[in-house]
């Protein structure tokens, strides 16, 4: 494997000096491995090496475009080159990309491939699926969608407060949140809330445009609804639209009665008559807001975060330390800049980037032990085949919400004080908890959005209504209900990553497996973990957790047994 820090693989047919904004120098290579006679399983292994290596340094090209937009939304020069990347570049990029895979589908050498090599199997299992939704009417309706979803993130991004008088971007205002002193904490829940239903209108206007173009996309592509063409894209083969709904009610049944616990006892140590909104992060004992490292400070998040993974490997503090050695990090919220954070690979690099929205508060770290784990993974997999190298998105959850808990154990990298640590790891069991009927409302919320596409404002907010007070929270929101009416627009993956979320519960529940076992035996855990991700997605999703040491199930039988266990280790920790 390459140092760590190693400049990108050479080129082998991809000219040193493309220029990937220059579709005139792109379409000639794509046209030449389409025009490529393939005479044996090696020339055809070769066309396939060489397709990775164009897809890869135009996989980056967009990807840095992305990363230069979300780090930049009101930088008009920034937008333009990106914008150039979605409206030019991409939409001829897709129909050569299905013709190429439709000519290794087609290939009699493929067979030969697929005998010595399984990953060329789950390769042209994956490819077929593309091909049977690929329709070139479909190209210019998703860079609309991916138009309509920019404008979105822009209008988030454009999202400020003045508390005290500073101008605070959203994310930085949250730290308000956690004050003991209530009337603060309304202050800057309403202040963000108003913010966020100034937009309503416009966001809602979105949203129309984008599930009515989804929608055509599926008809297009010959499919009954958005959710049967997107089982597809995402390559679920492994699991059913119907089994997600169970999964929703095994969680109803069994997480949500702990949730609710959870919120009981908040209630009675707050002393309130009721919880309201902006009592749901504040300390429930009165003490200070958990307050890792200075605001402004995201060295301090960074080094910090890099002992914990120190603790947990020196391997993976150094892959860690070599994010920022290499200026694979931007971290720190400020105004313009997208809210949310991910781990984008630079493909053709094989590098991860991180980007996130620090603040100062402990949520920032969680958030950089999450992306972290997605770092780790591609960095264990980079050396494997582009085309195999990513692995199923419900295992590479499991990569990061693992990091999330085993990271936990090493807190007091952070906090000096054992409380403060006993503090912050109840805070991520209890995330752990609370995160599943979460899952379950977003998933199932959009399974009713596409399976209704046709549906009103008035219709999209009675189903929110209704499959959230299924698994929220027993809030108080009295005098507050229009907020809780506009509570989903909140999510961004219902814009820009549609049907994408049952996948963080079904790899919570293979990350808290990963935790058990690591109560036990850290060690192993730690071991089965890496050996797990390095096989990037060479291996169907059953055996990518059997390699991790657990097991791919998420229904109550497995559910239940590890609530549980997080129910008996909030039990030891002091409060």
């Amino acid at each position: 494997m390459p140092a760590i820090g190693a400049s990108p693989v050479a080129r082998r047919f991809v000219p040193a000096d493309l220029d990937c904004a220059d579709w005139s120098q792109g379409e000639p290579l794509y046209q030449e491995l389409l025009k490529r006679p393939i005479a044996s399983a090696a020339e055809l292994q070769r066309w396939i090496e060489d397709f990775a290596e164009l897809d890869a340094a135009f996989d980056e090209f967009g990807s840095r475009r992305f990363i230069d937009h979300s780090c930049h939304t009101d930088d008009i020069e920034v937008k333009k080159k990106y914008l150039h990347w979605v409206e030019v570049i991409e939409p001829r990029i897709k129909p050569l990309y299905f013709e190429l895979q439709q000519k290794l589908l087609a290939s009699p050498f493929l067979a030969e491939l697929e005998a010595q090599d399984r990953k060329y199997a789950l390769l042209a299992r994956q490819w077929r699926a593309d091909v049977e939704i690929f329709r070139p009417a479909n190209v210019p309706l998703e860079t609309e969608v991916t138009k309509l979803v920019t404008k979105y993130e822009e209008l988030c991004g454009d999202m400020t407060v003045v508390i005290n008088g500073e101008e605070l971007t959203l994310q930085q205002a949250a730290r308000f949140l956690e004050e003991p002193d209530r009337a603060t904490r309304q202050t800057a829940w309403e202040a963000r809330e108003a913010r966020r239903f100034k937009d309503k209108d416009a966001v809602d206007a979105l949203f129309d445009a984008v599930v009515k173009t989804r929608h055509q996309i599926a008809t297009n592509a010959g499919l009954p609804s958005f959710t049967a063409l997107i089982w597809k894209e995402y390559k679920r083969f492994d699991y059913t639209p119907e089994q997600c709904a169970q999964f929703a009610e095994a969680i109803e049944r069994t997480v949500v009665p702990l949730a609710a616990a959870l919120d009981r006892q908040r209630q009675a140590d707050l002393k309130l008559p009721a919880l309201r909104p902006w009592d749901t992060l504040v300390d429930p004992h009165g003490r200070p807001p958990l307050r890792p490292y200075a605001r402004d400070d995201t060295d301090a998040l960074v080094s910090r975060s890099r002992a914990i993974f120190d603790r947990l490997s020196p391997a993976l503090g150094e892959e860690f330390e070599s994010l920022r050695t290499n200026g694979d990090l931007d971290l720190a919220s400020r105004k313009g800049k997208q809210p949310g954070g991910y781990q984008c690979s630079l493909e053709e690099s094989r590098r991860p980037f991180i980007f996130m929205n620090a603040a100062g508060l402990h949520d920032d770290v969680v958030t950089l032990l999450h992306e972290g784990g997605h770092a780790f993974h591609m960095l264990a997999a980079r050396d494997e085949l582009l085309f195999t190298r990513n692995a199923p998105i419900e295992f590479c959850e499991v990569a990061s919400m693992a990091m999330e808990l085993l990271g936990a154990d090493h807190f007091g990298a952070f906090y000096g004080d054992p409380a403060d640590v006993a503090r912050a790891q109840r805070h991520q069991l209890e995330r752990a908890i609370r995160l599943l009927p979460w899952v379950a409302t977003i998933d199932q919320f959009q399974h009713w959005l596409y399976a209704n596409p046709g549906h009103t404002r008035e219709q999209r907010t009675a189903a929110w209504l209704g499959t959230w007070g299924r698994f929220a929270p027993a809030l108080d929101w009295t005098g507050l209900e229009p907020y809780r009416a506009n509570w989903w627009q909140r999510q961004p993956h219902l814009f820009g990553s549609p049907l994408y979320y049952v996948e963080y519960g079904i790899a919570q529940l293979g990350a808290l497996q990963l935790w058990v076992k690591s109560r036990h035996d850290t060690h192993r855990a730690i071991t089965n973990y890496r050996s797990a991700l390095k096989l990037g997605g060479t291996r169907p999703l059953p055996e990518l957790f059997a390699a991790a040491g657990i097991v791919f199930d998420f229904s109550e039988k497995t559910l239940r047994p590890l609530m549980e266990a997080v129910g008996e280790e909030l039990e030891r920790l002091p409060c």
